[in-house]
């Protein structure tokens, strides 16, 4: 892949060539990922196909984003009321609490079909109607490409809430990216190197964009890749408050390996099973111990803790609390919306069955991701924080 040609396509399909004002953090991300898969990632020529197709989707994108705001500068007046970020380690239940937290029409999730086609930007007079949102929605029903196995991991919803890992990855600045190939020194920039503050202040300009015309403006996201940049988000947004999952940290990681074994599946063929183990662990001990050291700093108080078992268990329960730290009312339409929810979720995961994954099959011993995880049990005794594998 050249970096130059990608561009120029993206610019070539678009009809604009403005990339906006974070345009050089931009392409210092897209170039170390470049680099790394050209030099590291050994794809396939169906791999590299779908990779560059991947970048050409995000490039596109921003090509739109940016000219929407370059034709209405308006939008960058918009102000975002609130917003509460969903954080933590990945599998640790966030995703079905953010289908939950989705649903309380008073606030703005990030919906899915607005991640994939943000321009236009959403109209509430006619996004019921809108062709465009309609092809998205068909689209997302019936993904060919997507492995049926990740339907066993994750809550499928066509108009259900995406994670603000997709806007960090058009900023090429997010693990997202990462998972889709062996590409080492991407991630240990990533991990090491990389500011992220470009990436929430685009972030940030496509929350404006999105609630221009299709209000509230109190935002409920999320992503365990805000783990990772938590300083960087406080920077952006210094009145953000924090929901926190919490999971066995031995249970996420084989989880999260079994999840890039399937993304990595579709461009690598055969993926680096303990490469993705290594890796996995690298990356969330590394976010994990950056987001304590951060709640430390700044205190627990915006912070509100759920565990896995919980969100297992007694969801509803788990939502209560929550909103009543947040001071809000769950309203009985709310609650209701909520319940058969669960209750189609339940049924639909007994339906497709279960995935079944453990540490050692990445190469990894169950024994020394304890050891390795154990200040994060230690960091939060009074929770119980388990859940199996």
């Amino acid at each position: 892949m050249d970096v130059d040609e990608l561009l120029t396509a993206a610019v070539n399909e678009a009809g604009v060539d403005n990339f906006g004002p974070e345009r050089d953090a931009m392409l210092e991300g897209l170039s170390i990922l470049v680099d790394s898969v050209n030099r590291e990632a050994k794809l396939s020529a169906e791999g590299e196909a779908m990779f560059a197709a991947t970048i050409h989707s995000l490039l596109t994108r921003r090509l739109g984003i940016e000219d929407w705001h370059a034709r209405h500068p308006e939008i960058g007046e918009e102000e975002i009321e609130s917003i509460l970020f969903g954080i933590g380690l990945p599998r640790t239940g966030s995703t079905a609490l953010s289908h939950l937290l989705a649903l309380d029409r008073n606030v703005r999730p990030l919906r899915q079909w607005e991640v994939i086609a943000p321009t236009p930007p959403p109209d509430l007079a006619t996004e019921d109607t809108d062709p465009r949102v309609l092809a998205v929605l068909a689209a997302i029903e019936n993904p060919p490409e997507i492995p049926v196995e990740m339907r066993a991991l994750l809550p499928i919803s066509p108009d259900g809430p995406a994670e603000c890992l997709d806007l960090m990855s058009i900023t090429f600045r997010c693990v997202a990216l990462d998972a889709m190939a062996k590409t080492p020194s991407y991630s240990e920039w990533l991990r090491h190197e990389c500011d992220f503050e470009p990436a929430y202040r685009f972030h940030r300009r496509v929350l404006k964009l999105l609630q221009w015309h299709r209000p509230p403006s109190r935002w409920r996201v999320k992503s365990p890749a805000h783990t990772l940049s938590v300083d960087a988000l406080d920077a952006v947004y210094p009145q953000a408050r924090f929901v926190m999952t919490h999971r066995n940290a031995v249970a996420v990681i084989a989880s999260v390996a079994s999840v890039e074994m399937i993304i990595g599946g579709m461009t690598m063929g055969n993926p680096d099973r303990e490469y993705i183990g290594r890796n996995s662990t690298d990356v969330w001990d590394t976010a994990l111990r950056r987001l304590l050291a951060f709640r430390d700093r700044v205190g627990d108080d915006r912070f509100y803790d759920i565990t896995f078992d919980e969100m297992e268990s007694e969801p509803l329960a788990a939502i209560e609390g929550l909103y009543a730290w947040l001071g809000e009312d769950l309203t009985a339409e709310t609650r209701t919306a909520m319940e058969a929810w669960v209750e189609r979720n339940r049924t639909e995961r007994a339906q497709i069955g279960s995935h079944r994954y453990q540490a050692e099959d990445f190469g990894l011993d169950r024994e020394q991701l304890r050891e390795r995880f154990a200040y994060y049990e230690a960091r939060f005794p009074n929770l119980r924080i388990s859940g199996s594998l």
